[in-house]
């Protein structure tokens, strides 16, 4: 569970908002949010200065008296996640947004930022201490212990476990443990549904393991991949779990469940290209459906995925070597190059356009407010301080009048469709970039020979397992 401290602004609210939204610690502002305010420090500072001013009376920017603290114009909190909590940058700034809402109200205004320039993921909040509706949010301890609670709370929800105490029995379980308990769930069985859920949404083994972690799993590498569930008291070996959940077969099942689906080869009919598709075909039913294809690589041995990982590992590769007409590793190596710089460029341009977009929305969103005032013969307090608000950020932003509006939408309706199309381009990179690259390491290991001597490795190891088990 996240740690929630706070820190209570005085004077210095703009260095504070310009701390937090350091393009260096937040992915180049990808992870920042805003709510009631634009998210850059110079808008956000005008509008909360506007909010205090109006219901305080006092000035933002006033220096600290020469006797006592003087007001707190904001609070700064800060919500800092254990590396134990496995929370990705994107899952932690979803639940700072759920906790602003939820803590503070949707009149609150308040700035987000997720920071990943640490080992550990944390999330700034600096929210002015007046709502718009003229609601005063105070920080002592009382208030602090509130506001833990809510984010506790939170993260419940998000799937993070507080820990609670068992009555009766003086030491902590963990919530998981006593709601898996009660119902009696079986580990190996949660562990294989977890695994099987997983397997049709991750890119590869790292992956898997990663998001099992972030469930709260605790992950062993050795020769073997053990598992444990937060509530276990012993370690899985996946290879426990059933023929489908050795290393092996989970690599496979990641690897090659899409590859060939779609593809069509150019050219004559030939067997072999035949026998490609046959093999992909299959491939893709056992990644789907858990069912066993009868064909052995030895046929005297019973059957396991181990048995026949090879030719379908091989065949799927060729395929996909035949149908994008590779003739040799130089050649491969430089598609992967080029995916790999593709790739990065889609990268970094989403995350650019998605900066934009979140900027386009914000301005809207206080475009429309405007525009819905201005046209209201009478207005109550609060819309007068929602006008004068977003009268600032329009005019910070040359917004001045309808067809300014009209164009500002036209922009987002642009970025929006171009955001849709990055999309594709990156998640299209990123499959084809990992299908390769696994292509050319099967390939030098072809090349350097270790990849039949492991076969004839593997080979010996079966001869040799099936005479000790006769022989008991």
């Amino acid at each position: 569970m996240p740690y929630v401290k706070s820190i209570p602004i005085r004077v210095t609210v703009n260095k504070s908002l310009a701390y937090i939204l350091n393009s260096d610690k937040t992915e180049n502002l990808l992870f920042t949010t805003s709510l009631n305010c634009l998210t850059n420090a110079k808008d956000a500072y005008l509008s909360m200065k506007t909010v205090f001013e109006h219901f305080s009376g006092e000035k933002f920017n006033a220096p600290l008296p020469t006797k006592g603290k003087g007001s707190v114009k904001a609070i700064h909190y800060i919500q800092s996640f254990a590396p134990q909590d496995n929370v990705s940058p994107e899952l932690a700034h979803r639940i700072a947004k759920a906790f602003a809402r939820k803590t503070f109200g949707d009149d609150c205004q308040v700035v987000i930022a997720t920071h990943t320039d640490r080992q550990h993921v944390h999330n700034h909040l600096i929210i002015n201490t007046y709502s718009l509706t003229g609601q005063k949010f105070n920080d002592n301890q009382k208030t602090l212990k509130r506001i833990r609670e809510y984010s506790d709370r939170v993260c419940l929800a998000f799937g993070i476990k507080p820990i609670i105490t068992k009555n009766g029995q003086g030491k902590n379980l963990a919530y998981n443990e006593w709601e898996n308990k009660k119902r009696g769930t079986s580990w190996k069985e949660k562990i294989r549904l977890e695994i099987d859920r997983l397997i049709g949404i991750v890119i590869n083994l790292d992956e898997l393991l990663s998001e099992l972690e972030a469930l709260g799993y605790t992950i062993k590498k050795g020769k073997y991949i053990s598992v444990k569930a937060p509530e276990q008291e012993r370690f899985v070996r996946t290879k426990t779990l059933g023929e489908d959940y050795t290393e092996e077969s989970l690599i496979s099942r990641i690897r090659w469940r899409d590859v060939g689906t779609s593809a069509t080869l150019s050219g004559e009919s030939a067997p072999i290209r035949d026998d490609y598709i046959r093999a992909l075909n299959e491939v893709t039913e056992l990644a789907r459906t858990g069912r066993k294809i009868p064909r052995k690589r030895y046929r005297s041995e019973p059957y396991s995925p181990e048995n026949d990982l090879d030719v379908y590992k091989i065949s799927a590769q060729l395929s996909v070597i035949n149908r994008d007409n590779i003739h040799s590793i130089g050649e491969l190596e430089g598609k992967i190059q080029r995916l790999k710089s593709k790739y990065e460029n889609a990268r970094r341009e989403l995350n650019a356009l998605i900066v934009k977009q979140e900027k386009l929305e914000g301005l809207t969103e206080q475009a429309e407010t405007y525009f819905s005032l201005a046209d209201k013969s009478e207005l109550s307090d609060t819309e007068q301080l929602s006008l004068k608000i977003c009268r600032q950020s329009l005019l910070n932003n040359n917004i001045s009048d309808r067809s300014d509006f009209e164009r500002l939408k036209a922009v987002q309706q642009e970025t929006d469709k171009k955001i849709a199309v990055l999309k594709k381009t990156f998640e299209d990179c990123e499959g084809m970039y990992e299908v390769y690259r696994d292509i050319a390491d099967t390939y030098y290991s072809i090349a350097k020979g270790d990849y039949v001597s492991k076969l004839i490795d593997k080979k010996k190891y079966q001869i040799e397992y099936k005479k000790q088990t006769l022989s008991k």
